[in-house]
């Protein structure tokens, strides 16, 4: 986790509609709105490279101190649309924060290590939710799956939550599962025998 807190200088959007939105993507801004805490929702416009910058750099749960022509505010991505195809921010909603204040996130899950030989590691989930204070959210939980054997299982209440970080999802929900890689002999006997018995299905019909 980081302690440090990006900045981003947006303006504030007057142009609504589809239309408006697309002008300002062209001109490499990126819509935005920001709300929470009883305050009136704020229509903003970023800068497309500064943000994918910090994106990359701190990730999708980055705190922000938006400097909105002026004036400080601290945010936390809610929602970020991507286009499907084009792969580019589209909208992006933000929560105002409070320093000291806990959230509820997702944190992606990576895995890392070799398990033992003959196996292959399954990652059932990508990502859990946590419950951690906003200035101190973890980048990422590692699962280690290093001379794993087959038939390990790694399920949320495995995971190594850092101090001061509260699991969310069900302790019981699989994460990581690290099961018997099949032979190609084995695979190919298993698509045969399922041929026949398709073909015995066809004759008796």
């Amino acid at each position: 986790m980081s302690n440090k807190t990006p900045t981003l200088s947006v303006t504030i959007r007057t142009g609504r509609g589809k239309g408006a939105a697309r002008r300002a993507r062209n001109e490499g801004l990126v819509p935005a709105v920001v709300y929470g805490h009883g305050t009136d929702p704020q229509h903003l416009l970023l800068p497309k490279l500064e943000l994918n910058t910090i994106l990359r750099n701190y990730g999708l749960n980055a705190v922000i101190d938006l400097d909105i022509e002026g004036t400080s505010q601290l945010v936390l991505a809610r929602q970020v649309d991507v286009h499907p195809l084009r792969d580019y921010v589209e909208h992006i909603d933000f929560l105002v924060i409070r320093r000291g204040e806990k959230v509820v996130v997702d944190i992606p899950v990576l895995v890392e290590g070799t398990p033992m030989g003959g196996t292959l590691t399954v990652q059932e989930a990508s990502s859990v939710e946590v419950e951690a204070e906003a200035m101190h959210i973890p980048e990422s939980i590692i699962v280690d799956v290093e001379n794993a054997e087959a038939g390990t299982l790694v399920t949320a209440g495995d995971l190594n939550i850092p101090s001061g970080v509260t699991l969310v999802t069900n302790p019981e929900y699989a994460i990581v599962a690290v099961n018997e890689a099949k032979s190609a002999a084995a695979t190919e006997d298993e698509i045969e025998g399922d041929a026949e018995g398709d073909a015995t299905e066809a004759a008796d019909e």
